[in-house]
């Protein structure tokens, strides 16, 4: 299943075992956080200045 910038990051973390690493590699520090269960990607990178395409491409490798 590919990882898509409309996904929740709740989502993501349960789709792929070393999500939370990636998510932290790329800036994402706060995948406990309890926002994160109501985020998508997608408003995630922006609130944190990220490259949404970047950080998909990194959880789709």
């Amino acid at each position: 299943m590919a990882i898509t910038k409309d996904m929740l990051i709740r989502e993501v973390l349960l789709e792929r075992s070393d999500a939370a690493q990636i998510l932290m590699a790329h800036g994402l520090g706060c995948v406990g956080c309890p926002s994160s269960q109501m985020e998508t990607l997608e408003e995630a990178a922006a609130v944190h200045g990220m490259n949404i395409d970047d950080l998909l491409a990194a959880l789709n490798k």
